[in-house]
């Protein structure tokens, strides 16, 4: 079943009008979120990046979206569910039906859908860059709304080239993120990622991996301005969601890279995961 706006739905009585501004003009945001065991994972993360996302957008946020009544919304949703443990839940939030590009109102909708989880990570996994469009850089493209051509247009040329992801780059052709994550790439006992200057998504799991490497004496992160060539010189590369967790890259190019690191830094996700911090 499908929450909306509080109220629980078959997919097939959901109504949405000819003029809803998520269809019409992308004008929504929203999160991906992972539950496991019936506990939200990162949560307080993933409601304050809601939070600064609807702000950012000029949307009034209503006085009931409280931490605590967006948790109980998704698990709400979650208990309608007959499927295993682990599910992936999508938050959405968009701007009330109305107006052209000018909105009548900046009241929202929202949106909770939920399915079944079940990624494992691939032993093989390959990627390149994407060339046809640039992510521009600049703090909305930090921000999950529901404008993702790029990321769709990288998906099928990933598809139709046996890829199993696309780099996306920015106007200045420096690497911004994957179609889907984050990535980080590890030369020597330095690990870097794309700045959110440089346009990407401000991750919930890159804030995460973040963290665990700045308490690991052994390496050192870096969040700067990344080339494709430095991706093709790592040691090691891996990419980063809420669903996934961590997934190490095995080739780029005519380059292979070892995933020793990731593996490691995803057990310790894994750790996090559970015991929520």
């Amino acid at each position: 079943m499908i929450n909306f706006n509080g109220e629980l739905l078959f997919k097939e009585n959901i109504q949405l009008s000819i003029n809803n501004r998520g269809f019409k003009y992308g004008d929504g945001v929203f999160e991906t979120i992972k539950v496991l065991n019936n506990k939200v994972v990162f949560w307080e993360d993933h409601y304050f990046r809601l939070m600064a996302s609807m702000r950012m957008l000029r949307m009034k946020i209503p006085m009931e979206f409280t931490l605590e009544f967006l948790e109980k919304e998704i698990l709400k949703t979650i208990d309608t569910q007959n499927i295993p443990a682990t599910f992936r839940v999508r938050l959405n939030v968009y701007r009330k039906d109305g107006g052209l590009y000018t909105p009548k109102t900046n009241k929202i909708d929202y949106l909770i859908e939920v399915s079944e989880s079940n990624y494992e990570m691939k032993n093989t996994y390959q990627i390149d860059v994407f060339k046809d469009f640039y992510n521009y850089s600049g703090l909305l493209s930090t921000v999950k709304t529901n404008n993702r051509m790029v990321n769709t247009l990288a998906s099928i040329f990933a598809n139709e080239n046996e890829l199993d992801n696309c780099i996306l780059l920015n106007e200045r052709k420096g690497v911004v993120e994957v179609t889907n994550g984050n990535i980080f790439i590890v030369k020597g006992n330095v690990i870097k990622t794309p700045a959110l200057t440089e346009g990407c998504i401000k991750g919930i799991v890159r804030k995460k991996v973040i963290e665990i490497i700045i308490k690991n004496k052994e390496f050192t992160i870096e969040e700067t301005a990344i080339s494709p060539f430095e991706v093709q010189k790592a040691d090691e590369v891996f990419i980063t969601n809420a669903i996934m967790g961590i997934q190490p890259i095995t080739n780029y190019k005519k380059k292979t890279f070892t995933t020793e690191l990731g593996k490691k830094l995803n057990n310790s996700l894994k750790i996090l995961q559970i015991a929520g911090n």
